[in-house]
């Protein structure tokens, strides 16, 4: 067992734990770390480990969240457990606009869509679409006594108007019009996170709700997107050493519970500030990407 391979699985676990949730496109740091740090492993299998490390992450989620999942929680009154299975439902039907454009434009994106630049540009573009929309959101005078009461913070009294304040107030069409921004998230470099965090700001929901309903919407997109891969890994003849398990292993270790970090760090991060310095960052990133690749 090559213990360097496994530091470096490590590596791209703590990144892929990080960025999987924060709305900063895990594509693009993964993307230059592999510049810096290369698993010694086939294509096929790089490429597969780049979607199933998500595994990890996707199980922070259902840890963390477990009690607001479970419909079947003996703790949760028959009301509660109706909002829950009412929740999953949205979730579903979230996924809908993914699963019908995404899995079959799926290979043609990776093939045509793959490159630095177009990473970069996705980056930069939605860095900007973060500022601009909480700029405005910013601007817009409260309404309420309650937000006016919070004025200490700009960007707490703009999100204390927003019309949806929890996951139990989002509507069916809002639900569905963040499950079609995530569409947004096929191109390489936009984040997943931060298409459906930005569709669920636009739609009225307050940050920590957008996060939430996006950390939600992960697991059965991340479920399939992982099996997906897995199965196209196995279709063309691929089968795992004992190394490469463990390489896949400690990635999924450390995404896991790095990602339990970061969703903690995020939901209260939000509470008392807004998404303008994630989309600062993204501008910043693009460009490094965008001179490295170029001098390269």
């Amino acid at each position: 067992m090559d213990i360097i391979e496994l530091l470096k699985a490590a590596l791209f676990g703590l990144v892929e734990g990080i960025t999987e949730w924060l709305p900063v496109s895990s594509t693009g740091h993964m993307l230059l770390l592999d510049q810096f740090v290369k698993l010694d492993v086939s294509k096929d299998f790089w490429d597969m480990f780049l979607v199933v490390i998500q595994l990890g992450a996707i199980l922070a989620v259902c840890v963390l969240f477990f009690h607001q999942l479970n419909p079947f929680s003996p703790s949760k009154s028959a009301d509660q457990k109706r909002g829950t299975w009412r929740l999953w439902a949205q979730v579903v039907v979230a996924c809908i606009p993914a699963a019908v454009i995404g899995i079959p434009l799926d290979d043609w994106m990776e093939e045509h869509l793959g490159s630095p630049f177009v990473v970069a540009g996705a980056l930069i573009a939605y860095g900007i679409a973060f500022i601009v929309i909480e700029t405005i959101r910013g601007r817009k005078p409260s309404g309420s006594h309650f937000a006016q009461q919070r004025k200490g913070a700009l960007s707490l009294t703009a999100d204390a108007d927003a019309p949806v304040q929890s996951v139990q107030e989002l509507g069916w069409g809002t639900a569905l019009g963040i499950g079609v921004f995530q569409i947004l998230s096929i191109v390489p470099g936009t984040s997943r996170s931060g298409s459906t965090i930005i569709g669920g700001l636009l739609l009225g929901c307050s940050r920590a709700v957008a996060a939430e309903f996006t950390f939600y919407l992960a697991i059965p997109v991340m479920l399939g997107a992982s099996g997906l891969r897995l199965v196209k890994y196995f279709l063309k003849g691929n089968t795992f050493a004992s190394q490469e398990l463990a390489i896949l292993g400690v990635g999924c270790v450390v995404a896991f519970v790095v990602s339990m970090l970061a969703i903690r760090f995020l939901m209260g991060f939000v509470k008392k500030h807004d998404f303008k310095p994630f989309g600062w960052y993204r501008i910043v990133l693009g460009i490094v990407v965008i001179l490295y690749f170029a001098l390269v």
